[in-house]
């Protein structure tokens, strides 16, 4: 009697890397290095103004436990660069494993960098460790969103359980001026219920700025915000917590702070409402 043998194989997973890297000629800025790797893909669309916009696409469709993204962009002196993603980011149910999201900017001397990726979709029981590293030159300018959603209410989504942190460190001349540590463990719906963490909130985000107009940014950025949040100005940044019931609340917020914060310039194109 014969005994058939069934082999067990892991779950293929998503790997990507992506690097860019700028330089100023001729007034403008320009492509200087260029890469990537597996599903991690960069997109540089036409600009009729001095800066770059680059456009960050993970093809897997999704990250689940196990995959691993890695994104890394300098500004050389005196340029700019806006970096955005092409679609909100979602992390689906894993099986085994945490996801892996990390990011490395390195701003030089009169460069400017905003980091505008679209909101981050967690779906129940999803794994998240997300990292974000960034080095400043003294005259550099620094913007950076993320937005966070918990399940989309409009789908009939809800995160129960799940895992989720959030790690940045932000350095000026080698010195550290911002960081900062998120993390949902287990239930995180009966975590999101406390008054000191989200009142029941689904989505949530974080701002933060650094540079010369930072602090002159502050009146109209609460503005913005209104009552959904708040903001503070204090040893060269500016920060701000945003709350909302569900994404659509959270993005009308969210677009006309970021404007405010490209001092008037508006959101990449895509992002919409």
């Amino acid at each position: 009697m014969q005994h058939s043998s069934v082999e067990h194989y892991a779950p293929q997973r998503a790997r990507g890397s992506g690097r860019l890297v700028t330089k100023a000629l001729g007034g403008r800025t320009r492509l200087d290095e260029f890469f990537q790797e597996g599903c991690a893909k960069i997109r540089l669309p036409e600009t009729f103004s001095p800066e770059m916009e680059a456009i960050l696409i993970n093809t897997s469709g999704g990250l689940t436990g196990g995959d691993v993204i890695d994104w890394s962009v300098a500004a050389a002196a005196s340029t700019r660069l806006s970096v955005t993603t092409q679609a909100n980011e979602k992390i689906y149910k894993a099986s085994s494993g945490t996801a892996s999201v990390s990011t490395h900017i390195t701003v030089d001397d009169n460069a400017s960098v905003h980091w505008l990726p679209q909101e981050t979709i967690l779906f129940d029981q999803s794994s998240l460790n997300r990292r974000l590293d960034v080095d400043l030159a003294e005259s550099a300018e620094f913007l950076a969103v993320e937005a966070v959603l918990l399940g989309r209410r409009a789908m009939g989504e809800a995160v129960v359980n799940g895992f989720f942190r959030d790690r940045w460190r932000v350095r000026r001349n080698g010195q550290l001026i911002h960081a900062e540590e998120m993390r949902f463990e287990g239930e995180i719906a009966q975590m999101a219920q406390a008054a000191a963490v989200l009142s029941g909130q689904v989505a949530f985000a974080t701002l933060f700025h650094t540079g010369p107009l930072s602090e002159s940014m502050l009146p109209k950025l609460r503005e913005c915000i209104r009552n959904a949040g708040g903001a503070s100005y204090w040893n060269g940044k500016l920060i701000a917590r945003i709350a909302a019931p569900t994404g659509f609340e959270l993005r009308k917020i969210l677009v006309p702070a970021i404007s405010v914060l490209r001092n008037g310039a508006p959101v990449p194109k895509v992002w919409h409402i």
